[in-house]
């Protein structure tokens, strides 16, 4: 995952005023955490006010850049259950009404092959027309990158929700993170790693080892959005900035190429002049 590329304008701006030398060294972006929650609040702020202007250009619909958004956008086949978050519509009405308003954003192409992919992406169709009256859902069509660093940097909340043990890396969410949007996730790929429950984001069940029970998921998933992240976000900004901080000082500093490449060149590639310069 390429930072530059993947870090919105506004963060850039913020970046490059605090943290100068970070296009060349990123895990210099560690140093984001003693920047003030304020300014990671304030670049999010112009991040969504971009991605909500995109999607009213795009669908025509009109969101509300004051209430939580959840993002999902991704490959739409089956194993990545785009649909989970519908599995219960009364529940997220409930969620939606006693801790916060909430409008979703999808995005995603399926294999022309893949028909359960396609049968997903009607499904989430079904679900926003039956929410319509209480919670705004679109998907965005034609999905690239363009469109892409929109969602990644402008929503509030990054969710995935992967079968175990498929997910390969989930690198959507590290584009997030870079952009100070913490992940509620499946506990596998990237996310093994990378969360750190409450500092970074949640994770949707607790254990990565365990093999897959959905209804079990499917709770942990209500559970986590309705007790602790939506009430967070609208109880405890400065708390929730808080972790739009931490995501970019742990994880967007981290999990980039230039670390990946760093890591291959010692540990793989050359390793022997690794040990030597160590040596030495």
């Amino acid at each position: 995952m390429h930072a530059v590329t993947w870090t919105a304008p506004a963060f850039q701006r913020l970046y490059d005023k605090h943290i100068p030398e970070w296009r060349r060294d990123n895990p210099y972006l560690r140093y984001i955490i003693s920047v003030p929650e304020e300014e990671i609040k304030q670049a999010h702020t112009e991040c969504k006010l971009a991605l909500i202007a995109e999607v009213q250009k795009r669908s025509g619909m009109r969101l509300d850049s004051s209430l939580f958004t959840i993002g999902f956008a991704r490959r739409a086949t089956g194993y990545k259950r785009a649909n989970m978050l519908f599995s219960d519509l009364e529940r997220l009405r409930r969620i939606a009404r006693n801790s916060g308003p909430l409008q979703i954003i999808y995005s995603g192409k399926a294999h022309p092959r893949d028909e359960s992919g396609k049968e997903i992406i009607r499904g989430i169709f079904r679900a926003a027309e039956q929410l319509k009256d209480s919670i705004r859902v679109v998907y965005l069509e034609d999905y690239d990158m363009d469109l892409a660093r929109f969602i990644v940097s402008g929503v509030d909340l990054w969710l995935n929700t992967p079968q175990k043990p498929h997910e390969a890396s989930g690198t959507s969410g590290m584009k997030a993170a870079l952009n100070g949007v913490p992940s509620l996730s499946i506990l596998d790929g990237w996310w093994i790693e990378g969360n750190v429950e409450g500092v970074t984001g949640w994770s949707i069940d607790e254990d990565w080892q365990k093999g897959n029970n959905q209804s079990m998921e499917i709770a942990s998933l209500y559970n986590k959005l309705e007790y602790i992240i939506v009430p967070m976000y609208y109880g405890r900004p400065m708390t929730y900035a808080w972790i739009r901080r931490n995501a970019i000082a742990l994880n967007g500093s981290f999990y980039n190429s230039q670390r990946m490449l760093s890591q291959y060149l010692k540990n793989a590639y050359f390793p022997e002049n690794h040990t030597n310069a160590m040596i030495t």
